[in-house]
């Protein structure tokens, strides 16, 4: 039988080494054991520190809203005016901020997420408003009667509620409350609630009341507009709550 030339030795070793690898062995082991957190002997340099300059800084922390709450406007109109310009209250976006609307003290305020997208000079004068409206007069009450605020200065396509109920969003919303003093508040928007202090793992409640500054308001709380519009069920049970709940107050 012929015997067969012998391959190069460049052939020999890459033959093996592709046998090794389909045995999928790639690395080179050693049986003696490395002294890897040994000090370094005389004449051995140290690795060097790895330098921090290759390090991204943190980002810092954005400003807690609303800033120094010492600082915050006692009156419900320089409020307004607050809610237009300070800058910690901003958290991004193109849309216009819009303030609040409506008497001090009204029988009903209506607090909603955010303004809508089509909200310029005042708030709510889109499809939610109109559902807002129209649900105020068949509770009862002329539009222009309610006070109508909302959680944001200006409408957000993806808000970080977490986020700003960590950076203080709910204390000011309380604060503004106590401006505004409302005899009833109804809360719609299921994101708005633990800004008001509520467990956030778990579905507010139909009613409870809100302390603040020592008095207790009753409250209501429902979907957000965006999401009556969309359910007419969503409105048939809204509209059974508030029923319930004055018929509650009469009892």
């Amino acid at each position: 039988m012929p015997s067969r030339p012998a391959l190069p030795l460049a052939e020999q070793i890459a033959a093996a080494q592709d046998w090794w690898r389909e045995a999928g062995v790639d690395l080179a082991f050693a049986d003696e054991p490395q002294g890897w957190l040994a000090e370094p002997t005389t004449g051995e340099q140290a690795p060097s520190p790895v330098s921090a300059a290759g390090i991204a800084p943190a980002e810092p922390e954005a400003p807690r809203i609303g800033d120094d709450p010492a600082n915050w406007p006692q009156d419900l109109a320089a409020f307004h005016r607050w809610w237009l310009e300070e800058p910690s209250l901003d958290r991004g976006g193109t849309h216009p901020r819009v303030a609040p609307r409506g008497p001090q003290g009204a029988a009903l305020a209506i607090l909603v997420p955010m303004p809508e997208a089509e909200d310029g000079e005042m708030l709510l004068l889109g499809a939610q408003g109109r559902l807002v409206a129209s649900m105020a007069q068949a509770m009862g009450f002329q539009p222009e009667a309610i006070y109508l605020a909302s959680a944001l200065p200006r409408h957000m396509a993806l808000p970080d509620w977490a986020g700003m109920a960590r950076d203080g969003l709910g204390a000011v919303l309380l604060h503004h409350l106590a401006l505004a003093a409302p005899e009833r508040l109804i809360v719609l928007g299921r994101d708005v609630s633990p800004l008001l202090g509520h467990d956030p793992t778990q579905s507010p409640p139909a009613f409870s009341e809100l302390a603040i500054q020592g008095r207790k308001l009753p409250l209501m709380t429902s979907f957000s507009p965006a999401r009556l519009l969309e359910h007419p069920r969503l409105r048939r049970g809204l509209w059974q709550r508030w029923l319930d709940w004055i018929e509650g107050d009469m009892c």
